[in-house]
Protein backbone atom coordinates (compact mmCIF):
# COMPACT_ATOMS: atom_id res chain seq x y z
CA UNK A 1 0.00 0.00 0.00
CA UNK A 2 1.19 3.12 -1.05
CA UNK A 3 0.12 5.72 2.36
CA UNK A 4 0.29 9.25 2.67
CA UNK A 5 -0.02 11.82 5.32
CA UNK A 6 -0.42 15.40 4.08
CA UNK A 7 -0.12 17.19 7.31
CA UNK A 8 1.38 15.21 10.30
CA UNK A 9 3.37 18.02 12.21
CA UNK A 10 0.62 18.61 14.64
CA UNK A 11 -0.22 15.31 15.48
CA UNK A 12 3.37 14.13 16.11
CA UNK A 13 5.99 17.02 15.87
CA UNK A 14 8.84 14.91 16.86
CA UNK A 15 7.60 13.10 19.95
CA UNK A 16 5.59 10.36 19.07
CA UNK A 17 6.49 7.32 15.46
CA UNK A 18 4.69 6.74 12.77
CA UNK A 19 6.05 3.36 12.68
CA UNK A 20 3.26 1.58 13.25
CA UNK A 21 1.53 3.06 10.25
CA UNK A 22 4.53 2.21 8.24
CA UNK A 23 3.97 -1.30 8.62
CA UNK A 24 1.11 -0.97 6.13
CA UNK A 25 3.40 0.03 3.45
CA UNK A 26 5.80 2.73 1.78
CA UNK A 27 4.87 6.02 3.71
CA UNK A 28 5.30 9.92 2.07
CA UNK A 29 4.79 12.53 5.55
CA UNK A 30 4.35 15.72 5.35
CA UNK A 31 4.23 18.10 7.85
CA UNK A 32 2.01 20.42 6.10
CA UNK A 33 0.55 20.29 2.18
CA UNK A 34 -0.74 23.78 0.91
CA UNK A 35 -3.58 23.08 -1.19
CA UNK A 36 -1.86 23.92 -4.84
CA UNK A 37 0.56 20.80 -3.73
CA UNK A 38 -2.56 18.19 -2.55
CA UNK A 39 -2.79 16.64 -6.29
CA UNK A 40 0.88 15.72 -6.61
CA UNK A 41 1.41 14.86 -3.43
CA UNK A 42 -1.46 12.31 -3.38
CA UNK A 43 -1.72 11.52 -6.63
CA UNK A 44 -0.61 8.32 -6.07
CA UNK A 45 -1.90 7.71 -2.72
CA UNK A 46 -4.17 4.64 -1.98
CA UNK A 47 -4.32 5.23 1.74
CA UNK A 48 -4.70 9.13 1.94
CA UNK A 49 -4.03 10.76 5.51
CA UNK A 50 -6.06 14.33 6.27
CA UNK A 51 -5.91 16.39 9.56
CA UNK A 52 -6.85 20.04 8.56
CA UNK A 53 -5.82 19.67 4.54
CA UNK A 54 -8.97 19.84 2.91
CA UNK A 55 -9.60 16.88 0.09
CA UNK A 56 -12.71 18.53 -1.92
CA UNK A 57 -14.40 16.73 -4.89
CA UNK A 58 -12.34 17.59 -7.06
CA UNK A 59 -9.46 16.28 -5.72
CA UNK A 60 -11.07 13.07 -4.67
CA UNK A 61 -12.73 12.25 -7.90
CA UNK A 62 -9.40 13.36 -9.44
CA UNK A 63 -7.23 10.33 -7.56
CA UNK A 64 -7.59 7.09 -9.68
CA UNK A 65 -5.19 4.88 -7.13
CA UNK A 66 -7.32 6.28 -3.95
CA UNK A 67 -8.40 3.75 -1.85
CA UNK A 68 -9.57 5.12 1.84
CA UNK A 69 -9.20 8.41 3.58
CA UNK A 70 -8.26 8.75 7.39
CA UNK A 71 -9.56 11.86 8.96
CA UNK A 72 -6.41 12.31 12.15
CA UNK A 73 -9.21 14.32 13.90
CA UNK A 74 -12.81 13.52 14.98
CA UNK A 75 -14.25 16.40 12.97
CA UNK A 76 -14.35 15.44 9.22
CA UNK A 77 -15.34 18.82 7.16
CA UNK A 78 -12.49 18.93 5.72
CA UNK A 79 -13.27 15.91 3.34
CA UNK A 80 -16.25 15.88 1.19
CA UNK A 81 -17.71 12.18 2.51
CA UNK A 82 -20.49 12.71 -0.63
CA UNK A 83 -17.69 12.31 -3.19
CA UNK A 84 -15.64 9.60 -1.49
CA UNK A 85 -19.33 7.56 -1.46
CA UNK A 86 -19.64 7.61 -4.87
CA UNK A 87 -16.36 6.11 -5.50
CA UNK A 88 -16.53 3.56 -2.66
CA UNK A 89 -13.95 5.14 -1.04
CA UNK A 90 -14.79 4.65 2.92
CA UNK A 91 -13.58 7.84 5.16
CA UNK A 92 -12.79 7.32 8.75
CA UNK A 93 -12.31 9.75 12.04
CA UNK A 94 -11.24 9.31 15.37
CA UNK A 95 -13.18 10.09 17.80
CA UNK A 96 -13.00 9.92 21.83
CA UNK A 97 -9.47 10.48 21.63
CA UNK A 98 -9.25 13.86 23.94
CA UNK A 99 -11.75 13.83 26.26
CA UNK A 100 -10.02 14.18 29.34
CA UNK A 101 -7.08 16.42 27.95
CA UNK A 102 -10.14 19.07 26.30
CA UNK A 103 -12.16 19.13 29.48
CA UNK A 104 -8.74 20.02 31.43
CA UNK A 105 -8.05 22.71 29.81
CA UNK A 106 -11.62 24.53 29.36
CA UNK A 107 -11.13 24.05 33.50
CA UNK A 108 -7.92 25.71 33.11
CA UNK A 109 -9.37 28.70 31.11
CA UNK A 110 -12.40 29.11 34.14
CA UNK A 111 -8.96 29.37 36.57
CA UNK A 112 -7.21 31.71 34.39
CA UNK A 113 -10.61 33.94 34.05
CA UNK A 114 -10.97 33.73 38.13
CA UNK A 115 -7.27 34.17 39.53
CA UNK A 116 -5.51 35.60 36.69
CA UNK A 117 -2.81 33.74 37.05
CA UNK A 118 -0.46 33.96 34.44
CA UNK A 119 -1.01 38.08 35.02
CA UNK A 120 0.03 38.15 38.43
CA UNK A 121 2.73 35.83 38.16
CA UNK A 122 3.91 38.01 35.32
CA UNK A 123 3.77 41.13 37.81
CA UNK A 124 6.13 38.77 40.80
CA UNK A 125 8.90 37.92 37.90
CA UNK A 126 8.72 42.13 37.01
CA UNK A 127 9.34 42.66 40.81
CA UNK A 128 6.49 44.11 42.06
CA UNK A 129 6.29 41.71 44.95
CA UNK A 130 9.54 42.86 46.09
CA UNK A 131 8.64 46.17 45.94
CA UNK A 132 4.97 45.98 47.67
CA UNK A 133 4.22 47.59 51.03
CA UNK A 134 2.36 44.68 51.49
CA UNK A 135 2.45 40.82 51.99
CA UNK A 136 0.12 40.50 48.70
CA UNK A 137 -1.88 42.25 46.42
CA UNK A 138 -4.05 41.57 43.48
CA UNK A 139 -4.93 43.55 40.37
CA UNK A 140 -8.11 42.35 39.18
CA UNK A 141 -11.35 40.93 41.13
CA UNK A 142 -10.40 37.04 41.90
CA UNK A 143 -13.48 35.26 42.38
CA UNK A 144 -14.31 31.91 44.09
CA UNK A 145 -16.20 29.40 42.29
CA UNK A 146 -17.72 27.26 44.94
CA UNK A 147 -21.85 27.68 45.11
CA UNK A 148 -21.60 29.61 41.39
CA UNK A 149 -23.55 28.18 38.26
CA UNK A 150 -22.25 26.33 35.56
CA UNK A 151 -23.64 25.72 32.49
CA UNK A 152 -23.04 23.08 29.75
CA UNK A 153 -24.87 23.07 26.52
CA UNK A 154 -24.02 19.51 24.68
CA UNK A 155 -23.65 16.67 27.18
CA UNK A 156 -21.45 14.09 25.24
CA UNK A 157 -18.52 12.67 26.47
CA UNK A 158 -16.80 16.03 27.04
CA UNK A 159 -19.53 17.82 28.25
CA UNK A 160 -19.94 14.68 30.90
CA UNK A 161 -16.19 14.81 31.47
CA UNK A 162 -16.34 19.07 32.51
CA UNK A 163 -19.41 18.77 33.85
CA UNK A 164 -17.76 16.10 36.58
CA UNK A 165 -15.25 18.93 36.79
CA UNK A 166 -17.14 21.27 37.73
CA UNK A 167 -18.98 19.35 40.17
CA UNK A 168 -15.81 18.50 41.99
CA UNK A 169 -15.17 22.29 42.37
CA UNK A 170 -18.53 23.06 44.13
CA UNK A 171 -20.41 24.30 40.99
CA UNK A 172 -24.45 23.96 40.82
CA UNK A 173 -23.81 22.11 37.10
CA UNK A 174 -26.81 22.83 34.78
CA UNK A 175 -27.25 20.93 31.59
CA UNK A 176 -28.65 21.70 28.46
CA UNK A 177 -28.37 19.01 25.57
CA UNK A 178 -30.76 18.36 22.20
CA UNK A 179 -32.09 15.04 23.15
CA UNK A 180 -32.83 13.60 27.15
CA UNK A 181 -29.51 12.29 28.06
CA UNK A 182 -28.94 9.08 28.96
CA UNK A 183 -27.74 8.13 32.55
CA UNK A 184 -28.16 12.02 33.94
CA UNK A 185 -26.16 12.18 37.06
CA UNK A 186 -28.28 12.97 40.13
CA UNK A 187 -26.85 16.12 40.74
CA UNK A 188 -27.03 17.89 37.29
CA UNK A 189 -30.12 19.58 36.50
CA UNK A 190 -31.56 19.31 33.07
CA UNK A 191 -32.84 22.93 31.89
CA UNK A 192 -33.78 24.44 29.07
CA UNK A 193 -30.91 26.60 26.94
CA UNK A 194 -33.13 29.90 27.80
CA UNK A 195 -32.71 28.93 31.56
CA UNK A 196 -29.53 27.68 31.27
CA UNK A 197 -28.44 30.96 29.89
CA UNK A 198 -30.55 33.32 32.33
CA UNK A 199 -28.54 31.27 35.92
CA UNK A 200 -25.39 30.10 34.91
CA UNK A 201 -22.91 32.45 36.13
CA UNK A 202 -20.50 30.21 33.83
CA UNK A 203 -21.24 28.93 30.46
CA UNK A 204 -19.32 26.43 28.91
CA UNK A 205 -19.68 24.92 24.71
CA UNK A 206 -19.39 21.52 24.24
CA UNK A 207 -21.49 20.59 20.93
CA UNK A 208 -20.72 19.71 17.58
CA UNK A 209 -20.96 22.40 15.13
CA UNK A 210 -24.37 22.10 12.42
CA UNK A 211 -25.49 24.59 10.23
CA UNK A 212 -28.50 25.14 12.59
CA UNK A 213 -26.08 26.23 15.60
CA UNK A 214 -23.27 28.47 13.73
CA UNK A 215 -23.07 32.00 15.26
CA UNK A 216 -26.09 30.57 18.36
CA UNK A 217 -24.25 32.78 20.84
CA UNK A 218 -25.17 35.87 19.67
CA UNK A 219 -25.98 39.16 20.92
CA UNK A 220 -29.81 38.23 21.63
CA UNK A 221 -28.26 34.99 23.53
CA UNK A 222 -25.82 37.09 25.41
CA UNK A 223 -28.06 39.23 27.13
CA UNK A 224 -30.08 36.49 28.31
CA UNK A 225 -26.99 35.78 30.36
CA UNK A 226 -26.07 36.71 33.37
CA UNK A 227 -24.79 40.45 33.71
CA UNK A 228 -20.42 39.42 33.83
CA UNK A 229 -21.10 36.00 32.96
CA UNK A 230 -17.87 33.95 31.80
CA UNK A 231 -18.29 32.34 28.89
CA UNK A 232 -16.02 28.94 27.53
CA UNK A 233 -15.33 27.78 24.25
CA UNK A 234 -13.76 24.82 23.66
CA UNK A 235 -15.74 23.41 21.08
CA UNK A 236 -15.72 24.77 17.77
CA UNK A 237 -15.30 28.20 16.79
CA UNK A 238 -18.39 29.49 14.42
CA UNK A 239 -20.42 28.87 17.20
CA UNK A 240 -19.69 32.25 18.24
CA UNK A 241 -20.56 35.48 16.95
CA UNK A 242 -17.36 36.81 17.70
CA UNK A 243 -17.96 40.30 17.02
CA UNK A 244 -21.15 40.25 19.28
CA UNK A 245 -19.08 38.46 21.90
CA UNK A 246 -16.11 41.19 21.51
CA UNK A 247 -18.51 43.76 22.23
CA UNK A 248 -19.83 42.29 25.45
CA UNK A 249 -16.65 41.85 26.62
CA UNK A 250 -15.48 45.35 25.71
CA UNK A 251 -18.83 46.84 27.57
CA UNK A 252 -18.44 44.53 30.04
CA UNK A 253 -21.90 42.71 29.51
CA UNK A 254 -19.40 39.48 29.92
CA UNK A 255 -17.13 39.43 32.77
CA UNK A 256 -14.66 37.30 30.68
CA UNK A 257 -14.24 34.90 27.68
CA UNK A 258 -11.98 31.92 27.57
CA UNK A 259 -11.73 30.22 24.01
CA UNK A 260 -9.34 27.96 22.93
CA UNK A 261 -11.05 27.66 19.18
CA UNK A 262 -11.85 30.36 17.07
CA UNK A 263 -13.79 30.94 13.71
CA UNK A 264 -11.12 30.90 11.04
CA UNK A 265 -7.46 29.37 12.55
CA UNK A 266 -4.90 30.56 12.30
CA UNK A 267 -6.82 33.58 13.02
CA UNK A 268 -7.14 37.01 11.47
CA UNK A 269 -5.26 40.25 12.55
CA UNK A 270 -8.19 41.64 12.58
CA UNK A 271 -10.81 38.84 14.14
CA UNK A 272 -12.01 41.62 17.18
CA UNK A 273 -11.93 38.87 20.05
CA UNK A 274 -8.12 39.17 19.75
CA UNK A 275 -7.66 42.36 21.19
CA UNK A 276 -11.16 42.26 23.35
CA UNK A 277 -11.05 42.94 27.34
CA UNK A 278 -10.63 39.78 29.32
CA UNK A 279 -10.69 37.53 26.71
CA UNK A 280 -8.37 34.66 27.07
CA UNK A 281 -7.21 32.59 23.93
CA UNK A 282 -5.19 29.52 23.76
CA UNK A 283 -4.03 28.21 20.48
CA UNK A 284 -6.61 25.01 19.75
CA UNK A 285 -4.22 23.27 22.59
CA UNK A 286 -7.29 21.31 23.82
CA UNK A 287 -6.31 18.33 21.99
CA UNK A 288 -2.70 18.61 22.00
CA UNK A 289 -1.50 17.02 24.84
CA UNK A 290 0.95 13.85 24.18
CA UNK A 291 -1.68 11.14 26.19
CA UNK A 292 -4.28 12.25 23.60
CA UNK A 293 -2.18 12.77 20.42
CA UNK A 294 -0.85 9.48 21.25
CA UNK A 295 -4.42 8.19 21.58
CA UNK A 296 -5.26 9.94 18.35
CA UNK A 297 -2.14 7.83 16.27
CA UNK A 298 -2.97 4.81 17.68
CA UNK A 299 -6.81 4.94 16.75
CA UNK A 300 -5.69 6.24 13.14
CA UNK A 301 -3.43 3.23 12.70
CA UNK A 302 -6.13 0.70 13.96
CA UNK A 303 -8.47 2.31 11.70
CA UNK A 304 -5.77 1.21 8.75
CA UNK A 305 -5.69 -2.11 9.89
CA UNK A 306 -9.59 -2.82 10.25
CA UNK A 307 -9.50 -1.54 6.38
CA UNK A 308 -6.88 -3.58 4.76
CA UNK A 309 -8.72 -6.12 7.00
CA UNK A 310 -12.15 -5.85 5.54
CA UNK A 311 -13.65 -4.79 8.76
CA UNK A 312 -16.24 -1.32 8.93
CA UNK A 313 -14.25 0.57 12.19
CA UNK A 314 -15.06 5.08 12.97
CA UNK A 315 -17.06 5.42 9.51
CA UNK A 316 -18.59 8.66 8.94
CA UNK A 317 -21.44 9.28 6.62
CA UNK A 318 -21.94 11.99 4.32
CA UNK A 319 -25.46 12.57 5.87
CA UNK A 320 -23.74 13.19 9.38
CA UNK A 321 -21.07 15.42 8.03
Amino acid sequence: MNIVVLDGHTLNPGDLTWDALKQFGACAIYDRTPPERVMERARDAEILLTNKTVLNRETILALPKLKYIGVLATGYNVVDVAAANERGIPVTNVPDYGTHSVAQLTIALLLELTHHVAHHAQTVRDGKWTRNPDFCYWESPLVELHALSFGVIGFGKIGRAVARLADAFGLRVLVHNRSRPADLPPQFQLVSLDELLSESDIVSLHCPLTPENKHFINAQRLAQMKPRAFLLNTSRGPLLDERAVADALNSGQLGGAGLDVLSVEPPKADNPLLSAKNCVITPHIGWATRAARARLMNIAVENVRAFLAGEARNLVSASAG
